[in-house]
């Protein structure tokens, strides 16, 4: 009966499907490149402030979990025994289900790389981050370490059970499985949870990528939608996932947005009070420039050597002067006959 069934499930990857064959890759090429921004926004950062450490834990065990979910399920082990059978194409076109999940567990575990690679556990003396908060506001490098280790004893923890179950009982394979996609949607719902009060609590968006959320908001709500078109109603727990995550995630990028261009305007704001009053006249000259006659050179110096440069450039200034009337102490030219009665 079970090769059978693998038969005819070698026999419907065979029938190629050109238009679920075009749309799983562009939702492989998609989440890849979603995940791109957020990757270069914490290296040319050099720091992961701002990205909660338990929306970092939370992803990337809830990724783990999807993603041994789907190799174990009894379907994904058929595809891939499907291929000893199959072409190279239609081999890829009924993978790319298990290469969706691949790209976004590879992805995420990623960023909980650049995060332990880039975390700063005293960012306050940090001239090139001004916008950090004081240090209690930061997670402490013991948070940083307890999301290591618990993320990574959550995989050795799946890979262990799978070896386990998979070379001393295989029939339960399947409920393992199912374990691990529960699991991969629990942790999924509530992964935005501390990511939402750490952005809220900060008030700025910190290493945390507005463009790959831009990408994957809507994307989660197509992904959503697509599942609903071919599994309906009844597959509500598949789809509602997504339209939870999509959601929450949504809400996380109004909140960056938001305070994104509050710090902007804030910025335009300080700047602008920062500079000097300036009182232009119409000829141009300024009231905080000292002109080359000033008889108060001392009012426009911020110091004894940038008086003495005022007075160098006038003497200077006076020097080349060529208008008479306009040399200090001079009224006209000594040189010039002012006689009116020569013939």
């Amino acid at each position: 009966m079970e090769s059978l069934f693998s038969a005819d499930r070698c026999e419907k990857l065979r029938d190629l499907n050109v238009v679920n064959l075009i749309v799983s890759s562009v939702i492989v090429v998609g989440m890849l490149i979603s995940y791109l921004p957020q990757h270069f926004r914490i290296i040319s950062r050099g720091t992961s402030e701002g990205i909660s450490p338990y929306f970092i834990l939370l992803g990337t065990t809830s990724a783990t979990s999807a993603f041994a979910n789907i190799l174990l399920l009894p379907q994904s082990r058929q595809d891939v025994a499907c291929c000893k059978e199959l072409e190279t194409l239609h081999c890829v076109a009924g993978l790319l289900g298990i290469a969706q999940l691949g790209v976004q567990w590879i992805c995420f575990t990623f960023i909980f790389v650049l995060f332990l690679v880039f975390f700063r556990y005293n960012p306050a003396h940090d001239p090139d981050n001004e916008e950090l908060g004081e240090e209690e506001d930061q997670p402490r490098w013991q948070t940083a370490l307890l999301v290591a280790s618990l993320t990574l004893l959550h995989g050795l923890a799946v890979i262990l059970v799978t070896g386990i179950l998979s070379t001393l009982a295989k029939d339960h394979l399947e409920i393992w499985a199912n374990v691990l996609g529960v699991m991969a949607a629990l942790l999924a719902a509530v992964q935005y949870v501390p990511q939402i009060w750490t952005t809220y609590h900060l008030k700025h968006v910190g290493s945390l990528s507005i463009p790959m959320m831009c990408i994957q908001t809507p994307g989660g709500f197509l992904f959503a939608a697509s599942l609903f078109a071919r599994l309906g109603l009844a597959g509500w727990s598949s789809w509602g996932i997504f339209v939870l995550t999509a959601t929450m995630q949504g809400l996380l990028l109004y909140l960056a947005i938001y305070y994104e261009i509050q710090s902007r305007n804030g910025l335009v704001s300080s700047t602008i009070d920062s500079l000097p009053p300036s009182h232009l006249h119409a000829n141009g000259f300024d009231d905080d420039t000292p002109g080359r006659y000033t008889s108060h050179p001392e009012h426009y110096a911020n110091s004894p050597d940038h008086l003495q440069t005022i007075l160098d450039r006038q003497d200077s200034d006076a020097a080349a002067e060529t208008t008479p009337l306009l040399k200090p102490g001079g009224i006209g030219d000594p040189h010039r006959n002012f006689d009116t009665n020569r013939g």
